[in-house]
């Protein structure tokens, strides 16, 4: 039965070059010398892969010009496909009640209105918003006074550190355009895409059936 020959330290041992092409070995200069550079020509090419120089051009630009309605105002700029709508809203339009979170779909803290219904504007990008209506909680303002989701959400103290309140307050809103009559259940459903860790969420609660029954009031 053949053996897998073993390598021993002195296999590696410097030799008289006409030994070694007479034997075939390898000196141990040699061989780390050839392993150097392998691994050096190894890590050139991991650096110079062409997902590489495509993401260093998407970084670069690429603007394409937009129009977006937020508001009711009319905005046109120029926007990377990449950017996301809370980056234009915030970045762009200067318009920072919209809070950024967990920046993946989960808190809800960056929600707004787009067409009336609820979205995690961290999640859309600001391309997917062209040609519509979006609305944020500057957007809920009657002049300097306050909206009626936000007056019921001040009476029920439906807040604590205040920092997810605003994507709270907008998602109320869209939830009444929604729905006018919801019930507790209804708004327990409604508003469970927003997380609070402060726990405000029985206030949070109240101030949605308060803002209910003071929208059908007229208020």
């Amino acid at each position: 039965m053949s053996r897998v020959p073993h390598l021993y330290e002195s296999d590696f041992m410097d030799k008289p070059e006409g030994d070694q092409q007479q034997s075939g070995g390898l000196s141990r200069r040699n061989f780390f010398n050839t392993v150097t550079v392998a691994v050096g020509a190894t890590e050139v090419a991991l650096l110079s892969t062409p997902e590489d120089a495509q993401a260093q051009e998407i970084v670069e630009g690429n603007l394409v010009k937009m129009t977006l309605s937020v508001n009711g105002e009319t905005h046109t700029l120029m926007v990377e496909p990449r950017w996301t709508l809370i980056h234009v809203l915030r970045d762009r339009l200067g318009l920072t009640g919209t809070k950024p979170g967990c920046e993946r779909g989960e808190c809800g803290a960056c929600t707004v209105l787009i067409d009336g219904a609820s979205r995690y504007s961290c999640m859309t990008l600001a391309l997917e918003a062209a040609g519509r209506q979006v609305t944020t909680i500057e957007g809920l303002l009657h002049g300097s006074e306050l909206g009626t989701v936000q007056e019921a959400f001040r009476e029920e103290d439906a807040y604590q550190c205040g920092y997810c309140t605003p994507g709270q307050i907008v998602n109320v809103e869209g939830l009444l355009r929604k729905h006018a009559d919801p019930t507790i259940e209804e708004i327990r459903e409604g508003v469970s895409g927003n997380l609070c860790r402060c726990g405000a969420y029985a206030h949070i609660f109240k101030a949605a059936d308060r803002a209910a029954k003071m929208k059908r009031a007229g208020k």
